[in-house]
């Protein structure tokens, strides 16, 4: 997404969340599309002809250059699979259902007041509002639209403003189509956002099934990089990994790594495969610099596989049912922090929920879950996500130098209204 006023972006060292979107399908009761291997569309077997094999195989002795020019063949033609499309009827069969967002924010500050002749007042309250641009994908011809959940709620930028207070559509070649949009649901752990608009006739996107992705192979983006002045970019590289674990803030992000370019106002755009079918929906990309190494050409994006239930679950109930929350807000203790304050590395608690069961208190440090220990609050967010709402779970805690166990139940995680 592209913050207008106030670039926004994620954690994670010097990783930025630069977009996203989450394309999903699957037979529900408006109407997706599904996914390939609900569809029984068979995706052609990579393979290439036997001369290109033969030279292929001699050119292993050289650089991929040089095997692009015994073959004959570009490099577009070596990653896509035998059948594939050309990368103009690629964006051609899909921009019809890329879109732009427009999210509006909401927040307030606080102003210092005047009492005359230079002296300072009482600080006044002040709302500022905050626009910022991303990406969409077209899910359905009635008008859901798949996001990222950061293009529509804020949690990472200075203000940390929640969710949009209004949300627009914008499509069409000139991108001059606008429409309001209602946010079906989102889900802040995933990234992915579901909203509606009214109107028919849209152009749905293929969904293909990211599992059948290979390594090297080509994939094409679209979406709106900085902003709707560059409505519909398209750039194209090839899958660098699959099933890449990324660390973003307290979770762990199982995401496709390519090559194409991905900037600020992707978010939520598509990812394509070399059949014009959506394979994955573009969420982050590496910063310009990790540590002292500059960095270019690392995006990510969520896998369309992984995103269908959860697509499912938004639209159906708003939320994803069933997932598990302790309740409590709590931050990591590093080997430093334990040394100085003579504490065990874990989760410290700063708060605990309302209706506090387990006799939770603030200042303990929970240092494993069911007898698996812990010292981030990754690792105790990786371990309570194996369990769901409604079931008990065993913290074993230090409080004032004393060890001890309590139980909590796991509460379901709902957002906002």
């Amino acid at each position: 997404m592209k913050n207008q006023k106030n670039q926004k972006g994620y954690g994670m060292m010097k990783v930025t969340a630069a977009l996203a979107a989450m394309a999903i399908v699957s037979g529900t009761s408006i109407g997706m599309y599904k996914l390939t291997t609900e569809l029984k569309t068979e995706v052609p077997a990579w393979n290439l002809s036997e001369e290109s094999a033969d030279a292929g195989d001699s050119a292993q002795k050289s650089t991929a250059q040089t095997a692009a020019q015994a073959t004959g063949m570009s490099w577009i033609e070596m990653a896509a699979p035998a059948g594939s499309l050309t990368v103009p009827e690629i964006v051609e069969k899909a921009m019809p259902s890329a879109v732009g967002i427009s999210s509006t924010f909401t927040y307030t500050e606080q102003a210092a007041g005047y009492a005359g002749f230079g002296m300072r007042g009482n600080a006044q309250q002040v709302t500022q509002e905050v626009s910022a641009t991303g990406s969409g994908i077209v899910m359905s011809s009635d008008g859901y639209i798949i996001t990222n959940a950061h293009v529509i709620y804020d949690t990472e930028s200075e203000y940390n403003m929640g969710k949009a207070t209004s949300v627009k559509v914008v499509m069409g070649a000139n991108h001059d189509e606008e429409y309001d949009a209602e946010i079906v649901g989102y889900d802040i752990q995933t990234d992915l956002a579901v909203l509606k608009i009214d109107a028919d006739g849209l152009t749905p996107a293929e969904f293909g099934n990211s599992d059948e992705l290979k390594v090297g192979e080509l994939v094409v983006a679209i979406g709106n990089p900085l902003g709707f002045e560059l409505y519909g970019t398209t750039t194209c590289g090839i899958v660098s990994a699959k099933n890449r674990e990324v660390q973003l803030e307290d979770r762990t992000m199982t995401l496709i790594q390519t090559d194409a370019a991905i900037n600020a106002g992707n978010s939520g755009g598509m990812l394509l495969n070399s059949y014009g079918q959506v394979v994955g929906i573009n969420s982050m990309k590496m910063g310009s610099s990790y540590g002292e190494a500059s960095v270019e050409g690392l995006g990510f994006a969520i896998p369309i596989s992984d995103a269908a239930e959860i697509i499912r679950s938004l639209i159906n109930d708003g939320y994803v049912t069933g997932r598990p929350l302790l309740g409590i807000t709590g931050t990591t203790v590093s080997a430093e922090q334990s040394e100085f304050y003579h504490i065990p590395q874990g989760v410290y608690v700063y708060s605990v929920p309302e209706n506090n069961t387990a006799d939770l208190q603030q200042g303990d440090v929970i240092t494993a879950i069911d007898g698996v220990e812990i010292s981030t609050m990754e690792e105790l967010n990786e371990q309570k996500n194996l369990h769901t709402a409604g079931e008990t779970v065993t913290l074993q805690i230090t409080r004032e130098g004393e060890s001890m166990d309590v139980q909590i139940t796991l509460q379901e995680s709902r957002p906002e209204a």
